[in-house]
């Protein structure tokens, strides 16, 4: 059975999961991070199943593994975002464990979705 949407997609469920548990996460983020490293780690989260969503609506193989790639990439700012979070102490070493697990469960589902594109382009 083939993808029809996104949506479908379970490293985007996944990566919605996670833009969810970042904006709840960084509620609590003092006043004047606001536009700082509130609005940092937000906006690389949401990237993250944008970019796949994007890709996936894209006319080629090559331009979804370009935005899985860059949804990658965002992911490791989000990971790096929220280890400096814990380091200011904005956020419990036990609130950032979850989040960067759940971060990890999205970068193996982007990985595994890129091979498989990647597979499925070689053998044609």
């Amino acid at each position: 059975m083939s993808v029809q949407s996104y949506r479908e997609l379970t490293v985007w469920q996944r990566g919605m999961d996670l833009v969810e548990a970042v904006y709840r996460a960084t509620g609590d983020f003092p006043n004047d991070e606001k536009f700082g490293l509130t609005s940092q780690v937000r906006k690389a989260a949401v990237s993250i199943p944008s970019n796949i969503a994007e890709g996936q609506g894209r006319w080629s193989t090559a331009e979804f593994e370009h935005h899985l790639s860059i949804a990658h990439g965002s992911l490791c700012e989000v990971e790096t975002q929220l280890l400096i979070a814990e380091r200011l102490k904005y956020l419990s070493a036990e609130v950032t464990a979850p989040l960067l697990e759940t971060a990890a469960e999205v970068g193996r589902l982007i990985n595994a979705l890129g091979n498989s594109l990647e597979h499925s382009t070689r053998r044609r």
